[in-house]
């Protein structure tokens, strides 16, 4: 399965008693569909992984399944221990997921060759593709990179750490090793920040949290990169992207919490997050009209 085109990944919708509100979540995911999705990653780390139980990542990625219907490949998110990732992964298979998105184990500092143990481990847990997802304590040589990447399911390889130069070793030691069709992936928050960075050594796919709010935005940058664009590549960072990945980093978990205002603002009541991350003060909400905005304007 080789992915294409901007990823989706979706919030995850909570309603007023803090429950999965399961229709939010279909319409959600059929209007990123809609919009021209290249695949849905639900339950992921935009999706809060982190503070979903696993019945409702099996029930948010059922969902998903549904209502994209085929049209585009569906991954779930899947990590924390190890017990919970296998069955995670499991319980995705059963309800019909295309893969997996392995997010990093908690709070332990892994060697790497336990990371390789653990890789190993949940992908033999399902048949389904997986990705693994380099970051914060998921941190790969360009050795143990090639040794997961060198395991039957895997199909991707996924940065979210942002160490260019580890990265593009990584990126030749895995393409010189490993014969099957595989895929690198920008993950870094706010990810188009970095896509011209990520492009210089031949990572091309990305995960996109704006096009959870705004499509148009997300595929006007797109586009522009795709054909070659500079000029509007650089408008789009410059008055879209760069002002957003400041509001971002005034408080931690806003990669999060500031894309679920965002959908909010566009009509769909999603909730808010979930502890231990916070909504966005007024004030910080007030600005992210203000660069959304700007964003659509240039889109348009």
């Amino acid at each position: 399965m080789q992915l294409d085109g901007v990823l989706f990944f979706p919030v995850t919708p909570f309603d007023a008693d803090g429950a999965l509100a399961e229709d939010v979540l279909a319409e959600h995911v059929e209007r990123g569909v809609a919009a021209g999705a290249g695949g849905v990653f639900v339950a992921c780390g935009t999706g809060e992984f982190h503070a979903l139980e696993p019945a409702e990542v099996e029930r948010a990625v059922a969902v998903a399944v549904e209502a994209t219907a085929g049209r585009v490949p569906v991954f779930a998110g899947v990590g924390g221990p190890l017990p919970t990732a296998k069955r995670i992964a499991q319980a995705a298979a059963r309800v019909g997921a295309d893969g997996l998105l392995l997010l990093p184990p908690y709070l332990v500092t892994n060697p790497a060759k336990g990371l390789v143990r653990y890789v190993t481990e949940v992908a033999g847990a399902s048949d389904l593709s997986l990705i693994v997802y380099q970051r914060n304590n998921a941190i790969f040589t360009p050795e143990t990179a090639v040794e997961v990447a060198s395991l039957p399911t895997v199909v991707g390889f996924k940065d979210g750490l942002g160490d260019i130069d580890l990265l593009h070793r990584i990126v030749l030691a895995v393409r010189s090793a490993v014969e099957k069709p595989f895929q690198f992936f920008n993950g870094l928050p706010t990810a188009e920040l970095t896509v011209p960075a990520y492009r210089g050594i031949g990572v091309d796919l990305y995960s996109s949290a704006v096009f959870c709010f705004a499509p148009e935005i997300s595929l006007g940058f797109y586009h522009a990169v795709r054909n070659g664009d500079a000029a509007l590549v650089n408008r789009y960072l410059l008055e879209f992207y760069k002002p957003l990945v400041e509001l971002r980093d005034k408080v931690p978990g806003y990669a999060v919490s500031l894309v679920k205002a965002a959908v909010r603002a566009t009509g769909l009541d999603v909730g808010g997050v979930r502890a231990p991350l916070l909504d966005p003060t007024p004030e910080h909400v007030a600005e992210l009209e203000k660069v959304v905005a700007a964003g659509r304007s240039l889109a348009a």
